[in-house]
């Protein structure tokens, strides 16, 4: 009896496969389902979309804002209308508001002794045309003679008092009128220093008539006038300027 031999290329018998799948059946609510997703996926899209096309149009102005909201914004600069006054008051130093100019007639004389007796004089007759400036020294105003109201709007000075600022003599046209040394000349040479005498007594005498005539009265006036003009035209619609009172003890001590 002849033994079978076993094929190796023959297959064995697998189980029965279907050749074909049928769909199973879904309900409506899970299909409804689906459906929205799908829709809400899209949508979400959609508005992504366009808020992106919206920040690449205003990138720029997004950015600018964000800055703006993060950096801390610079604290206001306040401006202190005293100092302000101050300074430009100060720019203008001593305001020479009032001019008074004299000629004055001055003789000087001096003598050659011997022992007890003059044995000769020297007489110098000296004609000075001289000049007085008064006004006020603005570098004295300081803060506390500044007074601010409305906001910068108006504004009160209190000025320092008026004082003589210079007296000199105009030495172009100042000169000896006269000089004589008397009999056969006995009288000493002193030319240089009786001029000399007779310019510093001309200078007192030219100050005392300019102190007679009121000037540092006027220059008082002409410094409120001109001060309140100063300060409108930096800006200000209503300036107060006061003048300090006793502002004539500067003449007084001449007396």
């Amino acid at each position: 009896m002849k033994s079978r031999i076993p094929n190796p290329y023959r297959q064995k018998p697998g189980p029965m496969r279907r050749d074909r799948t049928y769909p199973t059946k879904r309900s409506p609510i899970l299909r409804a389902l689906q459906l929205l997703a799908i829709s809400a996926t899209g949508g979400a899209i959609i508005v992504a979309g366009l808020a992106g096309l919206a920040f690449w149009r205003s990138g720029s102005q997004f950015i600018e804002g964000l800055k703006m909201a993060i950096t801390p914004q610079p604290p206001e600069e306040k401006v202190d209308v005293r100092t302000v006054v101050v300074e430009q008051v100060r720019d203008v130093s001593e305001l020479t508001t009032a001019i008074f100019t004299m000629e004055a007639v001055v003789p000087a004389q001096s003598n050659r002794k011997i022992g007890e007796y003059t044995i000769g004089k020297t007489n110098l007759l000296y004609i000075a045309y001289g000049e007085v400036r008064a006004g006020v020294d603005l570098a004295n105003v300081s803060e506390a003679d500044i007074t601010p109201f409305e906001e910068g709007k108006r504004v009160k000075l209190i000025l320092p008092p008026p004082k003589l600022l210079d007296t000199k003599i105009d030495v172009e046209r100042s000169g000896v009128y006269d000089y004589n040394r008397g009999f056969l000349n006995l009288g000493p040479d002193r030319a240089p220093e009786l001029q000399s005498a007779a310019q510093q007594e001309a200078l007192v005498e030219i100050e005392q008539a300019a102190c007679e005539q009121d000037i540092l009265g006027q220059a008082n006036d002409r410094a409120e006038l001109v001060v309140s003009q100063l300060l409108k035209s930096a800006g200000f619609e209503e300036v107060i300027v006061e003048t300090t009172p006793g502002a004539t003890t500067a003449c007084q001590a001449l007396g």
